[in-house]
């Protein structure tokens, strides 16, 4: 919510691919800034929802009409040939979806240690939707979409899939904010740490969203 600036630089990414049939969907969490009325005004379908981003994205996804679904947070921009990269990971059948290699923008020491941490995180089972996840319709359905949790929804939907399919990393590299980060970086990654160590332990991710809130 509240992503005026990041959607006006959605534009000129995301147009780049739309000569293909591509829709966008904007589900939208209650923003009180100009977000949903400039993407209405950029001929987007727009989709207001309560907030939580698993509610919002199963919102889009119900919306949307196309065989293949992708899911790009705001603050997270696509290469210039993402849907040929998708295109791509989707030829071979049996991939049931995929993603992008992930990194984070700027120039600071945190940004690229992040970067080169992600590649580590996805061997041990995790991997997070700032990374871009796309999947077909038919398998999204099969899963039953995200689940509402607070958090690590996005882990919980890439194991499920997993289980059915190939899920692969798309040739090309997304390129996510550090924002949540800057100014705080030891004290926001040292909780998200903590957070993961619980999550791999089964702790609930409700539990682990109320724990999340307190401490932020």
């Amino acid at each position: 919510m509240n992503e005026e600036r990041t959607i006006s630089r959605q534009f000129l990414t995301i147009d780049t691919e739309l000569s293909g049939g591509v829709e966008v969907i904007v589900a939208d969490g209650g923003s009180d800034d100009q977000t949903v009325d400039l993407a209405k005004g950029h001929g987007w379908k727009t989709a207001v929802l309560k907030r939580g981003r698993g509610i919002q994205m199963n919102g889009g996804a119900e919306m949307a009409t196309g065989e293949i679904i992708l899911f790009l947070h705001a603050d997270t921009f696509l290469p210039p040939d993402w849907a040929r990269l998708v295109d791509d990971v989707l030829a071979d059948q049996r991939a049931v979806g995929g993603n992008f290699r992930l990194r984070f923008d700027g120039d600071s020491r945190e940004a690229g240690w992040l970067t080169r941490l992600y590649p580590l995180l996805r061997r041990g089972g995790m991997c997070y939707g700032d990374s871009c996840f796309f999947l077909r319709r038919r398998v999204f359905e099969e899963v039953g979409g995200f689940r509402d949790y607070p958090i690590f929804e996005d882990c919980d939907l890439y194991q499920r899939v997993s289980r059915i399919g190939v899920f692969r990393t798309a040739a090309g590299e997304v390129t996510t904010s550090s924002r949540r980060f800057e100014g705080r970086f030891f004290r926001t990654f040292l909780l998200w740490v903590l957070l993961q160590l619980l999550y791999w332990l089964g702790v609930s991710p409700s539990r682990l969203g109320t724990l999340y809130r307190i401490c932020r």
